[in-house]
């Protein structure tokens, strides 16, 4: 990989491929400048950085990169840095959730310390009810040390008393309001607003067979408190019934999704709300079948829930539906870093364009999700975080997992992903 020197002044480097996080093609034999605090231009071979922006009298790049690809350092849009995704002992994993709050968040803050070196460098947190997200996101704020990846987080997530979401949510019934409810999020220090709607997939069912845990009012006035405070809103859902009350409140992303209708991706599209399909999660339940002791029923449905979400996907992104990834790292056989990956090659897998996976990881979730800082696309203005490969990744994402080096605020960070990372 190339030699990238400390910072003195602004880099200019031409690329052979830029990848800017939201066109739909490619830039190539691209040129770029940076400096430790933003990107300060982006052009074609034929457009050249103007003189007041590059060293004084210098007339070429520091660095002619023409078999090199650049593009946005990846946005993890859905994971749950409170929980370890690579254990796969079941007993290991509930004995891990018995930790106190400041053991949990040790042992988060390890993880949180490795990401950017792997090239992950924001993740939009997905509640947990211990306060770690929300401490992880203070120390990005506060500690300029470390080299850490952009994050918020909503806090707890909210439920309903005694059904699904308890290990990551308080209960609507400790307020007196729902409205309540959100203010306390807010005083606590949520950064967006986390609804659990729904339950979870009953897998030797092969669907979702509880009722929806909130009314498509609970969920408006949740909504409504929600934006009263400039905060967007999130929901896990699956089940058409579900999301069609998620729907209903008009949040700003439906996570995961699972038997979404196709009328319902056209309710998405219209209404601007995204899309974060999560596959990886199910896709482990097939992949570690044995080790969870499923029979061939159990498998069969996972595989065909799996199959029709691949369906849904493609429909999704054939209306214009904006689709964001996220791995829901930290659940079973999910880990950290490694699970994006994977999220990204089984959205591929599914049917999705290699460059749509690559903008759904890195300028869609920019332009949707309401991020404090301008990250996650390759443009004038935004923060210089981005990654340089030795390959096209253009061919396939499997390739964004090689050996690359990160470039974040403008210094260089090498990373690879080994079995090592994949562990975290």
């Amino acid at each position: 990989m190339p030699n990238l020197s400390i910072l003195k002044h602004p880099v200019w480097l031409r690329v052979g491929t830029l990848l800017d996080g939201s066109s739909t093609q490619p830039l190539k034999n691209a040129n770029l400048v940076y400096d430790t605090n933003q990107i300060l231009f982006v052009g074609s071979a034929s457009e050249l950085p103007k003189a007041e922006l590059l060293k004084a009298g210098q007339t070429a790049p520091d660095l002619e990169l023409p078999n090199h690809t650049i593009l946005p350092g990846l946005i993890e849009a859905h994971a749950h840095l409170f929980l370890e995704g690579g254990e796969l002992d079941v007993d290991k994993r509930t004995a891990y959730l018995k930790q106190s709050p400041a053991e949990l968040l040790s042992h988060a803050l390890t993880r949180f310390n490795s990401l950017v070196r792997i090239g992950i460098c924001a993740v939009r947190d997905a509640g947990d009810k211990d306060g770690v997200g929300l401490a992880l996101a203070r120390i990005y704020e506060s500690d300029h040390t470390r080299v850490l990846p952009y994050l918020d987080s909503p806090g707890a997530a909210i439920h309903h008393r005694g059904r699904y979401g308890s290990f990551m949510a308080d209960p609507l019934e400790n307020h007196q309001s729902l409205e309540d409810c959100v203010s306390a999020r807010i005083r606590a220090g949520a950064d967006r607003i986390k609804l659990i709607p729904t339950g979870i997939i009953n897998f030797q069912k092969g669907a979702v067979t509880t009722e929806p845990q909130m009314t498509s009012e609970e969920v408006q006035r949740l909504v409504r408190a929600s934006r009263a405070l400039r905060k967007q809103t999130f929901a896990h859902a699956s089940g058409d019934k579900g999301i069609d009350r998620a729907l209903d409140g008009s949040v700003d992303s439906v996570e995961h999704g699972f038997f979404v209708r196709d009328d319902q991706l056209a309710r998405m599209r219209d209404e601007n709300i995204a899309w974060v399909p999560t596959f990886a999660p199910v896709q482990a339940q097939v992949d570690h079948a044995e080790r969870m002791r499923w029979d061939d029923n159990v498998v069969s449905n996972l595989k065909n829930i799996l199959e029709n979400h691949a369906a849904s996907l493609v429909k999704a992104h054939s209306m214009g539906v904006k689709i964001i990834a996220g791995s829901d790292a930290g659940s079973y056989a999910v880990p950290h870093a490694a699970g994006l990956y994977y999220e990204l090659e089984l959205m591929e897998r599914a049917g999705l364009p290699t460059l749509g996976v690559i903008n759904s990881a890195t300028g869609v979730p920019s332009e949707r999700l309401a991020f404090k800082q301008k990250l996650g696309q390759i443009k004038p203005g935004y923060l210089p975080r981005f990654l340089l490969l030795q390959k096209s990744v253009l061919e396939t994402v499997r390739d964004l997992s090689g050996p690359k080096t990160v470039i974040f605020d403008g210094h260089p960070h090498n990373g690879l992903m080994t079995s090592e990372a994949s562990g975290l």
